[in-house]
């Protein structure tokens, strides 16, 4: 913009010679066409011979003062400069907005990218959004892109994700700018250009990051050119991005659509020129569009030709494949054959062996089980027996201890009258030697009184003395004979209890002896039993040995079943995998044949689609499917599959064509048929 638009002091004001080289450099970059060359050559003569004057003048009546070395006056130059450069590219967006909707009004169709008018309008607004940009540097280097500012619509409005999700999808896009220009694309095609902007004008904060202070989206003067956007939303546009490479476009402003011309001859020329432009540009895109879908299906055809030559390789090889499992199989049922009579005849003799010794364990289970229940029926009695005889001979041991205490009570009873005796016998002979002693002392003392007193008589008191010493004799004899007799009665008991101790102990000696004769007896009768029990036993486990390998017969029984079962699993999965590979190769047969048709189909659909053209507005007066009129209220819609003119109603469906990066406009009968092919091309 700045190079367009940019107001400088009265010293740089260029030469016209100066204007004519840039132009000439600017033409030579861009690659105009001789006639808008010679137009946009007039048209910069005359803006800066224009601008060269009203400078000329303003200096000489002081409106613009001369230049000072002061930071001021820099200030104040460039906020002027500024302000020129915003309120120029708001005329211009002014005028290519009205001559763009204007165009589209008198062209009365939707609008593609070739358009010139629409061409223009994209690169004014891009230098509006380019106007006041901040430099950021990376590492690559300076990176000045208004696609930045535009990547916040979809934070801000949610509806934007769509258009910022395609614009990333696509692949031909490299750069920030192809970026752009891709999204000021799509959301003109769907008339909320007006609206996302107006979005971003209201959070002026999150611009301040992306543009100066005095940018024009900062500005005034970018709502009111977000208002004028408004108006685009009568415009129908199809702009395909595809073919585009919107990142090497030079944005170039062409002046010549903006000058007016008088004469009306000139004007119903240049609108003879701009149908029949029209018509070109509808012939080429429709032969573009025809030459890309001949590509496709010359593609496709190329496609079937090597897939049918590879089902072609794939069917022999099948055949070859589906003969030698004919032969394998052949050879798998003669071998289960072989193995089916051979385990018939096996499990038949397994089965009769393992009947005869079924019956004969039978017979043998039966006689050992009524000898078994006879066993355990005496081994139940002689139990029985034996804890009597325990318990009796518990009884006998009881009764032998009692005996012995009370032979060892009798033995201490004679031990201590012995003892007693010995004491008392003992005391006896002590008193007859004190009886002896008194006696011989008393004859003594006697003998030496009568030998000293003999010829005085006997007093009264030596006589009374004598009476008692003999009193006492007599009485010490008389115990003397008192405890011989006690002693000998004593003897007597004791021989007594003697003999009755000796009868006692030899009737519980032979009491033992019975006993422990009974003892021996129930001893080897027990050993007997022992010996049975033994006997049963490994008869038993001989019996238990038989058994398991009865059992280990019938696994074996079971796992010949279970094999003869895999086998004719197997034969049945063979015969599965043969009806499978038939089944296939008949699938294959069909698919053939409905390539075959899908091919005719194809070159049909190519020739239908050569002999189909762009039908114009003033042609068409009545709808071509329900005949009615159009009218105000009833307006006309282009099918933008067979090109025909068709009412709302009937032309109310929309699917994405080839040619068309989005859903688009299609007539019933188009919807159907495309339907059609999809559901067959899916199948």
């Amino acid at each position: 913009v700045k190079e367009d638009f940019e107001i400088i002091d009265k010293t740089q004001i260029p030469a016209a010679a100066e204007l004519k080289n840039e132009e000439k450099e600017k033409t030579e970059e861009g690659r105009w066409s001789a006639p808008i060359l010679s137009l946009a050559k007039k048209a910069s003569e005359n803006l800066a011979l224009s601008y060269g004057n009203a400078l000329k003048s303003a200096s000489l009546v002081g409106l613009i003062p001369k230049p000072v070395s002061t930071d001021s006056t820099a200030k104040t130059s460039a906020r002027y400069h500024s302000m020129e450069e915003r309120t120029n590219l708001m005329n211009m967006m002014k005028l290519s907005i009205k001559i763009l909707i204007q165009s589209a009004l008198s062209l009365g169709r939707t609008l593609d990218s070739d358009f010139p008018p629409l061409q223009q309008f994209f690169v004014v607004l891009e230098h509006c959004l380019k106007h006041g940009l901040k430099v950021k540097k990376t590492f690559i280097g300076q990176n000045k892109s208004f696609f930045g500012p535009l990547e916040l619509v979809e934070k801000l409005c949610p509806e934007a994700s769509d258009i910022a999700t395609s614009v990333k999808n696509l692949p031909e896009l490299k750069t920030a700018v192809g970026r752009g220009r891709a999204w000021l694309y799509l959301a003109l095609m769907q008339k909320k250009l007006a609206d996302y902007l107006k979005v971003l004008l209201d959070h002026k904060h999150l611009l301040s990051e992306f543009y100066e202070p005095d940018a024009l989206m900062m500005e005034e003067e970018g709502a009111v050119i977000v208002g004028l956007l408004v108006g685009l939303n009568v415009i129908d546009a199809n702009l395909c991005l595809k073919g585009e490479d919107l990142d090497s476009q030079v944005g170039v402003i062409d002046f010549s659509l903006y000058l007016k011309e008088t004469q009306d001859s000139d004007g119903k020329q240049d609108g003879g020129i701009t149908a029949v432009l029209d018509q070109k540009h509808y012939v080429e895109e429709l032969n573009r569009h025809l030459s890309c879908t001949v590509a496709d299906l010359q593609n496709k055809i190329d496609c079937l030709e090597k897939t049918n030559s590879k089902l072609q390789e794939e069917l022999a090889a099948a055949t070859d494949r589906i003969g030698s499992l004919q032969e394998e199989q052949q050879q798998l049922k003669q071998q289960n054959e072989l193995i089916r009579e051979r385990s018939e005849k096996s499990v038949e003799v397994t089965k009769e062996d393992t009947q005869v010794e079924l019956d004969t364990y039978k017979q043998s289970r039966q006689g050992l089980d009524e000898m078994y229940s006879d066993v355990w029926k005496q081994l139940k009695e002689e139990k029985k027996i034996r804890l009597e005889l325990e318990k009796e001979l518990e009884l006998q041991i009881g009764m032998k201890t009692e005996m012995e205490i009370a032979m060892k009570l009798l033995e201490k009873d004679t031990h201590e009258k012995q003892d007693t005796l010995v004491a008392l016998r003992q005391q006896l002979e002590e008193v007859k030697a004190i009886n002896l002693q008194m006696f011989h002392k008393s004859q003594k003392q006697l003998l030496s009184k009568v030998l000293s007193f003999s010829p005085l008589p006997f007093s009264v008191q030596s006589f009374s003395k004598f009476c008692m010493v003999n009193l006492k004799k007599k009485n010490q004899n008389e115990r003397v004979e008192h405890a011989e007799k006690a002693k000998q009665a004593a003897e007597e008991r004791c021989n007594k209890m003697k003999e009755e101790l000796a009868g006692r102990l030899d009737t519980c000696r032979q009491q033992m002896s019975q006993m422990d004769s009974k003892c021996s007896t129930l001893e080897k009768e027990l050993k007997s039993e022992k010996e049975q029990r033994q006997t049963l036993q490994r008869e038993l486990h001989q019996e238990k040995d038989a058994t398991t390998l009865l059992k280990t017969e019938l696994q074996q029984m079971e796992g010949l079943k279970k094999e003869l079962r895999k086998l004719q699993d197997e034969k049945q999965q063979l015969e599965k995998v043969c009806e499978e590979q038939e089944q296939a190769l008949q699938e294959m047969g069909l698919h053939l044949s409905q390539s075959k048709l899908k091919m005719e189909d194809i070159k049909e659909v190519n020739k239908a689609l050569k002999g189909h053209t762009w039908l114009k507005d003033d042609e068409a007066t009545h709808c071509k499917q329900c005949e009615k009129e159009f009218s105000i209220s009833r307006r006309k819609h282009h099918c933008r599959n067979c090109g025909d003119i068709f009412c709302n109603t009937c032309s109310s469906n929309e699917l994405a064509l080839p040619s068309y990066p989005k859903p688009v406009r299609v007539c019933d009968t188009c919807h159907t048929l495309l339907l059609q092919r999809c559901s067959s091309n899916s199948s």
